[in-house]
């Protein structure tokens, strides 16, 4: 039974997005343990980059939310998630530093 919404996915696009999540968590862990003569800045840079690439991953590959017709109404829903958790941790930073400065 087909709803809408939801993708069939075969094993092949579960395997890939396995693959590729190994791989980013990999180099991550890689460029930590060996890389001694890059600058600080630079390996949190990768660590971003490849968390961000890693979520896109699992996005796309393990929870099926694409460009599909039947996925518009989930990844409607997860960007109004986002939104949502964005408005609260803003706002609960914003609370903070505020009353941080009052305090001080």
């Amino acid at each position: 039974m087909d709803r809408a919404g939801m993708s069939r996915a075969g094993l092949k696009s579960y395997i890939s997005g396995f693959v590729f999540s190994v791989l980013l968590t990999a180099m991550a862990f890689a460029v930590v343990m060996f890389g001694a003569g890059i600058p600080r800045s630079m390996i949190v840079a990768f660590i971003l980059v490849a968390a961000v690439l890693q979520i896109l991953v699992h996005l796309h590959y393990f929870l099926h939310l694409d460009s599909s017709s039947a996925a518009r109404w989930n990844v409607l829903a997860l960007v109004s998630t986002v939104i949502i958790m964005i408005l609260f941790v803003g706002g609960t930073l914003w609370i903070m530093s505020n009353l941080h400065t009052r305090m001080m």
